[in-house]
């Protein structure tokens, strides 16, 4: 019996002793921070690592986390400026940057955070109609954050962003949209066949044009060749006439022939003038009447000699 008191005791100062231990050795995880109050009262906020209390009077209050946090909120009914309520939900990136304000300056600063963006998320909508609403996202962030950062900056938190993740209209707003968009679509197509359609009416009317254009230019072009070619044509006959023309006066002169001659060559050639059928009136120079008499004239004196 002696013996088992004295190992009772060993017991209760061994769980006291480490009480005291579990009381005095805080150690704090990285990007945490813990709250130390001492007889009730803020005393300090200790950083990551191995920290000693005094036991039996300060304590660990609270531990907050220094990380940035993404707070997800439930879709909120919202009713915009043309009097239609859509439901919106959003999305928030916050950080504490000051555990001792985040501690005591609000009782729950997430709460607080959720509430302040649906108020301000309803003054920012109600604002504006649903079309603004749908196409504005980017300014109803800068606006919800602009908010949410300076009325949380007291409670030791920074907004760093903020996000719609959804913003529903009513059912029959949203198929009154898609029937306005079908329709829209429809139009752009339209429109964009017709201007596909003039396009191509316009390169055929061009294409003709220059065809058209092209065409007479060859045709000109081919009737000054064959202008050309029909004047050279005219310049070498005239040339091998001259010619012609040329070696018969030269043959002639050589001959001397006399004019009895000349008048039978003019005689034996009126049947080939004869032959043109264009020739309908005779030119007879004076030289082939005189030629005639002189061809007359011989024969009387052969008939007369003979």
């Amino acid at each position: 019996m002696e013996a088992i008191v004295p190992i009772g005791v060993a017991v209760v100062v061994l769980a006291f002793v480490l009480l005291i231990l579990t009381r005095t050795v805080v150690i704090v995880k990285q990007a945490t921070t813990a709250i130390v109050e001492r007889l009730g009262r803020y005393q300090r906020t200790l950083n990551p690592g191995l920290s000693i209390l005094v036991p039996m009077i300060d304590r660990v209050h609270k531990r907050i986390d220094m990380r940035e946090q993404v707070a997800s909120f439930p879709p909120q009914p919202v009713i915009t400026e043309d009097n239609l309520v859509v439901s919106i939900d959003t999305v928030i990136y916050f950080q504490v940057t000051d555990s001792k304000s985040a501690s005591y300056e609000i009782a729950d600063f997430l709460l607080g955070i959720e509430q302040l963006t649906v108020t301000t998320l309803r003054n920012v909508i109600g604002s504006m109609d649903l079309e603004m609403a749908l196409t504005s996202r980017d300014e109803i962030n800068g606006q919800l954050r602009g908010v949410l950062d300076e009325a949380t900056g007291k409670w030791g938190i920074r907004v760093n962003r903020v996000e719609l993740k959804a913003i529903d209209p009513p059912s029959s707003v949203q198929e009154s949209m898609e029937k306005q968009l079908k329709a829209e679509r429809e139009r752009r197509a339209a429109i964009l066949i017709a201007e596909g359609q003039k396009q191509s009416a316009i390169l055929t009317a061009e294409g003709a044009k220059q065809s058209a254009v092209l065409f007479a230019e060859g045709e000109a072009q081919a009737a000054v060749v064959r202008a050309e070619a029909n004047a050279r044509a005219e310049v070498i006959r005239a040339q091998a006439e001259a010619t012609a023309l040329s070696c018969v006066y030269a043959a002639l002169h050589q001959a001397s022939p006399t004019p009895a001659a000349l008048a039978h060559r003019y005689l034996m050639a009126l049947p080939e003038i004869a032959k043109g059928e264009s020739s309908t009136i005779w030119v007879i120079p004076g030289e082939l009447t005189a030629a005639a008499a002189l061809l007359r004239d011989g024969l009387v004196r052969g008939s007369e000699t003979s």
